[in-house]
This record gives C-alpha cells, sequence and structure tokens, in this order.
C-alpha cells in the first residue's frame, strides 16, 4: 500500500496521506483509505480492500504426543519419515519389512533393552518421533545410568521438538536414568549418531540420514556433542602405499589371510565376533555384540555377501583381525518404496545377480587389542583391507564407504588416509545430563 501511495505522489499530488482504517477481520480483510491533496484541488479519498493472510493471526493445531503401543500407531512410527524427506533426493525409504523386525521383539537386542517410542502430532497429522532405550549391557559395563535417545524425525518446530525430548527424557527419568545419549537406532551397534555434514550424498546401507537442523533443534534441548563419528570415502583401487607393502611382505610369513568358510558358518561368526568384541572394547561407548545379535548379521551375510567379502586375518593360526564388505543395497532398493511384495524380492534379488551396487560399505573390521600398540596391529589392519580390494574391484564395485571411525582413533584414520580416504560425512553422538 504504502508502494502504491509514493507513486500516486511522485505523480500527481503534492501531498499523499496512507490511512489504514481498519484491522484484517476474521474473514482476512482490510479497509483502507488513501486521501490525496494537491496544490489547488480538493482532496480527493480512495479506498482500498485487501486481503491480509500475511498480519492474520495463524493458530496452530494443538500439540499433542502419543505413545506408541499399537501395530497401527508402530506402523505410523515407521512410516513417519517419508513425509519430512518427499524432496529429498539423497533419502533412501527403508525396507518396511526390515523395520518392522527391527521394533519387533524379534530383535535380539531386546533381549537385554528395554524401550518406549512416541509420535508428535499436530491435529491429526503426524510431525515427528522419537526413541528411549535402556540397555541392561551398557549400565553393566559402565554403571553410569545412562540411557538413549534414537529414531529422531521431526519437523523443523522447536515446539515439537521440546515435547519429543521431554517425552523420553521423563521416562529415562521414571526409570532411574541420570543422563542421556544418543542418536542410537536402537544400539551403537546399529544405526546411530546424527547427520552434521555431508547432506547432499544418500546414505550408505545401515547409516542414518538426516536434516540439516536437526543438530540445532537437538543443541537448543541442552544436548552438547559426545563424539563425532566419521565417515569415509575410499578408491577401491587405491594406490597400495609402498611402506604398507613392504610391511606386510615381512609379516607374509607369520600371518596368513583368508576368506568366509560358508560351510562352518557357526563357528566362523563366532570367531567374527570374538574378534570384534576383543577389538573395539576400549573404544567410547562400547557394547559388546551377543551371539544373538551377530547372528542376525549371519543372516545378512548369507544372503548378500560372496565369501571373499569377509577377510580373517590369523597369526600363528590364531585369529587376529578381521574385515566385513557390504554392498550397498540402499543404491537398489529407492524405487522399490520400502516394500518387498509383491515383486521388491524378486526385483532385489535380480538386481543383487545381475545389476550388482557399484558402491559398498565396510561396516566392520578390527585388530585384536593384543596387537593395536606393535607395528604388526596397522600391518594386519592394512592386510585384511587389501585382501577385499580385488575380490570388489571383480564385483565391479567404483566406491567404497568405510564407517563409522571415531574421531581420535587416530591409528585407524592414519590407515585410512593413506589409502586415499577422505572423510566426507560426520555423525555427532549428543550428551545431556536429566
Amino acid at each position: 500500500m504504502k508502494q502504491i501511495t509514493d507513486h500516486c505522489r511522485s505523480l500527481f499530488f503534492e501531498r499523499a496521506v496512507y490511512s489504514p482504517r481498519h484491522k484484517p477481520d476474521a474473514t482476512g480483510f482490510t479497509l483502507s483509505a488513501a486521501i490525496w491533496r494537491g496544490a489547488d484541488q480538493p482532496g480527493m479519498i480512495v479506498v482500498f480492500i485487501q486481503r491480509s493472510n500475511l498480519t492474520m493471526p495463524r493458530t496452530k493445531d494443538e500439540l499433542t504426543i502419543q505413545v506408541v503401543n499399537s501395530r497401527a500407531r508402530l506402523k505410523e512410527f515407521i512410516e513417519l519419515p517419508q513425509a519430512l524427506y518427499q524432496h529429498d533426493p539423497n533419502w533412501v525409504k527403508p525396507l518396511y519389512l526390515e523395520q518392522k523386525e527391527r521394533f519387533s521383539k524379534k530383535n535380539p537386542f531386546f533381549q537385554h533393552a528395554r524401550w518406549q517410542a512416541w509420535i508428535a502430532r499436530r491435529g491429526q497429522r503426524p510431525v515427528g518421533r522419537i526413541s528411549a532405550q535402556i540397555d541392561e549391557l551398557h549400565l553393566q559395563r559402565y554403571q553410569d545410568r545412562t540411557g538413549h535417545f534414537g529414531c529422531l524425525e521431526a519437523e523443523d518446530d522447536a515446539d515439537v521438538f521440546k515435547a519429543l525430548f521431554e517425552a523420553a527424557e521423563n521416562w529415562l527419568k521414571a526409570e532411574g536414568m541420570h543422563r542421556v545419549t544418543g542418536p542410537f537406532n536402537l544400539s551403537i551397534n546399529e544405526e546411530c549418531g546424527l547427520l552434521v555434514d555431508g547432506f547432499d550424498t544418500p546414505p550408505r546401507i545401515m547409516m542414518a540420514h538426516g536434516c540439516p537442523f536437526y543438530g540445532q533443534q537437538v543443541e537448543y534441548r541442552g544436548y552438547r556433542k559426545a563424539k563425532d563419528l566419521l565417515a569415509y570415502h575410499c578408491p577401491p583401487d587405491y594406490e597400495t602405499p609402498k611402506t604398507m607393502a613392504r610391511l606386510a611382505a615381512k609379516a607374509a610369513g607369520q600371518v596368513r589371510i583368508r576368506h568366509l568358510n560358508r560351510r562352518d558358518l557357526s563357528n566362523e561368526l563366532k570367531i567374527l565376533r570374538d574378534i570384534f568384541n576383543d577389538a573395539w572394547s576400549e573404544n567410547w561407548g562400547f557394547v559388546p555384540f551377543t551371539e544373538a545379535e551377530f547372528n542376525e548379521i549371519g543372516k545378512i551375510m548369507t544372503l548378500l555377501l560372496d565369501d571373499d567379502f569377509v577377510q580373517i586375518a590369523e597369526v600363528d593360526g590364531e585369529p587376529a583381525a578381521m574385515l566385513i564388505v557390504l554392498p550397498n543395497i540402499n543404491e537398489i532398493i529407492g524405487d522399490l518404496n520400502g516394500s518387498l511384495f509383491p515383486f521388491g524380492w524378486l526385483k532385489l534379488l535380480w538386481r543383487l545377480k545381475v545389476r550388482y551396487p557399484k558402491s559398498a560399505r565396510i561396516p566392520l573390521m578390527g585388530v585384536v587389542r593384543k596387537y593395536q600398540r606393535s607395528r604388526l596391529g596397522p600391518t594386519l589392519a592394512f592386510m585384511v583391507t587389501d585382501a577385499a580390494k580385488q575380490p570388489v574391484i571383480r564385483r565391479g564395485i567404483r566406491e567404497m564407504e568405510m564407517s563409522w571411525i571415531l574421531e581420535d582413533n587416530a591409528g585407524m584414520r592414519s590407515i585410512i588416509e593413506a589409502l586415499s580416504g577422505v572423510a566426507y560425512k560426520t555423525y555427532r553422538l549428543y550428551e545431556k545430563n536429566l
């Protein structure tokens, strides 16, 4: 309106006065009048009626929090992210069947943990979700009365985040917890960390995505950084550093590298689990894999992996290091819309056989503590990594992710960077005293 009066004043009149007569009414219309007077002319009044949506007071629908305590609400909880990410080309909708299994009693995590989950609503519309978990294995190991939050997804609304975190924190306090860390979806051995850098590429298999505003909203709730987890992009056809090659050649008489023996899978899983649990036992927040949990990994290996995607190093006949490569099925499930029925299974299996993913992820790798502080430690890490190099290239894989790596794991980071690895995603773990 001011622009109109200024224009009229400049063209026709010596003086112009804009005078709004009414505020917007319930219909959203404003009655206004502009009065112009020229030097030798009588005044002229022009009445304007305008729609004033921008000045209309907007009321939000009531915000409510509901416990996920039925199949229908669990389905909503699982499917809620779809609306949030519908315009994000880098989000990959998880397979619904896999998500349903994760949140069911069949998940071996719940043999030693308990949880609760909530959905936030504006009116009838789901606008956010969160979970809270208490892991007895963590409590037994650390004696720190720490619970965890996870599965966080929400619109960019401070009130929604406030309500979700209050629900999770109140439940944890009622269960006797004094501290909370996260996000864990659902444990530290599954998806964990909040993406804070690297939103421009899709997540790899068993890694989380997120919205750029999540970190700020979490910090508004009083959370502070506990640890950063890094994802490295590594070219499978890296050039072997001369130093590493010399160390590997020197250790060749003592070290044997072999791939998975599928015919003895039960024993192989035990070996892999024992190596991992020993290798990672001094890392921040470590909780050991149980036998049941690692057997779930065995199911994945049986379905997805070639035998030489699993490498085991033995020193003088004893298992000492391991590495597992997973083909990145996120690359080939994007158009399945989260469903394997009725033809999703056929498409997935066909693509794994015929149109194999061009990317992969190394989710598990470790060297037993006995060798970690010796010269043989980094040599073993390099040798199992190098043993997987040719099998990966033969499969047509062109991009490799190694994740996640603790930011202060200088030894592992230096090995990865020596193999031309570049940190390209950062996931943050937060903590707060309750």
